[in-house]
């Protein structure tokens, strides 16, 4: 009987690292900043991407979608764009190359080089592609929220974050911001570097109570309005 339950958990483990997203050396965050002062952040991981275009006075643009690697080739499957939304749903193919530290990527617009700004690891248990699944309603009991096209995704790389709510299906996109993170003793603190929706709010750091539990993730505290934040979040990947 023992026998038969180390096995069923070695296949139960099995199972799940395989169905996981491999690391890939592409996983991280990528800046380049331009010559104008703008700053392009792209984040990889769990196989999925963002690009975001900004200035410290002003939000650019945001795309991002999923994306796989055959070899120097990166196709990625668009699901938001906010500079030409008929790319939503269309797939894009990049040349990729690592050198000295650098990513770069050649593509529909153009060839570009980005420098590392991190590498998730070990200790950086937030990294990945998470969706919102569950809010407190006003008693504080958590109601799970019906997954559909529609959804409120974040990506999480060693140290910069970004949120974005988006309907692919629709070619819809909410709204977007994103930052630098730190997670540590129970805490986890944002600080905005843009915000599609109020510029005004760039400079911010949020700090919320938080517990990750295997494949989820639940954080308190406010949000940059001053509103109460309760919410459950689950890897997607």
């Amino acid at each position: 009987m023992q026998l038969r339950m180390i096995s069923g958990l070695l296949l139960a483990v099995v199972a799940l690292l395989a169905s996981a997203p491999a690391k890939t050396d592409l996983d991280g965050a990528w800046r380049l900043a331009e010559p104008s002062g703008r700053t392009v952040m792209l984040t990889l991981i769990d196989n999925y991407l963002m690009q975001t275009t900004y200035e410290p006075t002003q939000f650019g643009s945001t795309r991002g979608g999923a994306w796989q690697r055959n070899g120097n080739t990166l196709t990625l499957s668009v699901e938001f764009d906010t500079q030409d939304s008929s790319r939503v749903g269309q797939t894009e193919t990049y040349q990729v190359a690592l050198r000295n530290g650098q990513l770069v990527m050649n593509g529909p617009g153009g060839n570009r080089t980005f420098s590392r700004v991190d590498e998730p690891s070990g200790q950086t248990p937030l990294a990945g592609l998470w969706r919102i699944t569950g809010r407190a309603n006003e008693a504080g009991q958590i109601t799970p929220m019906q997954r559909g096209a529609r959804k409120t995704i974040k990506l999480l790389t060693g140290s910069r974050f970004q949120w974005a709510a988006i309907n692919p299906q629709t070619k819809l996109f909410a709204g977007t911001g994103g930052g630098t993170y730190t997670f540590k003793d129970g805490k986890y603190t944002e600080t905005i570097d843009f915000f599609s929706r109020d510029n005004s709010r760039v400079g911010r750091s949020l700090t919320f109570n938080a517990e990750v539990n295997g494949n989820e993730w639940r954080h308190l505290g406010q949000s940059s309005t001053g509103g109460a934040v309760n919410e459950v979040w689950t890897r997607e990947n």
